[in-house]
């Protein structure tokens, strides 16, 4: 299926390889986001956007009783997607052809907003959580997997120097988890590794519920 008015997407990784990426990748990605999504019971009735979702890797790990929205810039990965969503018949997953950075929603649309190793993909990892949190609900759940630079100095120096390479092919290696939160008002709940060898961080947030809640979360950012 084709996504009419689709441009191709500005990473290598997904323009070009896109045909392999469900092979390379469903190893080492899929077992820890079925794991974060369990441990959140998302309810019946609940609206779930996924940002970034590419051929819908994921899409099987959300729950059937969910509204589910994939969207990705990409229309290589789309396309394997919804030959996903047709061939299983998930009625409950709708995808659209969508840039992260100018979410076509309404503010506060969904429940949970899920990206999962994106935020190091995307121009810009701000507008991208600006968006994220906008769409979210007062009160909903915001979920982030993805390599950040790591808190070791030695690691950390090792990998910054593959940096060069891998902005070539789409992703940065020196993303803080910190610097991804900056100026947006999330309360981090949780923030933990599947398992303690994996380069990935998962990351559960909740948008406060109203404006005062959201002014203590800054108050305590800056201390």
């Amino acid at each position: 299926m084709a996504i009419a008015g689709a441009e191709p997407h500005e990473s290598k990784i997904y323009y070009e390889f896109s045909h392999l990426y469900d092979r390379i990748f469903t190893r080492f990605f899929y077992p820890r986001i079925v794991s974060t999504l369990r441990s959140l019971n998302v309810p019946p009735g609940a609206k779930v956007l996924e940002v970034g979702v590419g051929t819908g890797l994921s899409l099987s790990a959300y729950p059937g009783h969910a509204e589910v929205t994939g969207i990705d810039l990409a229309p290589e990965m789309l396309e394997q997607a919804q030959r996903k969503v047709k061939g299983e018949g998930w009625r409950h997953v709708r995808l659209m052809q969508m840039d992260a950075l100018n979410l076509e929603f309404a503010d506060g649309e969904f429940d949970y907003v899920t990206a999962f190793h994106v935020v190091s993909v995307v121009p810009d990892h701000a507008g991208l959580m600006r968006e994220m949190v906008r769409v979210c609900k007062p009160g909903g759940t915001v979920v982030i997997i993805n390599h950040f630079r790591s808190r070791r100095t030695w690691l950390a120096r090792l990998i910054d120097r593959l940096d060069p390479i891998t902005r070539k092919l789409g992703w940065r290696t020196t993303l803080r988890c910190e610097e991804l939160f900056e100026g947006v008002p999330l309360r981090v709940e949780r923030r933990f590794k599947t398992a303690q060898t994996s380069l990935f961080t998962v990351v559960i947030a909740h948008k406060p519920q109203n404006a005062a809640d959201a002014e203590n979360v800054a108050v305590r950012e800056a201390r």
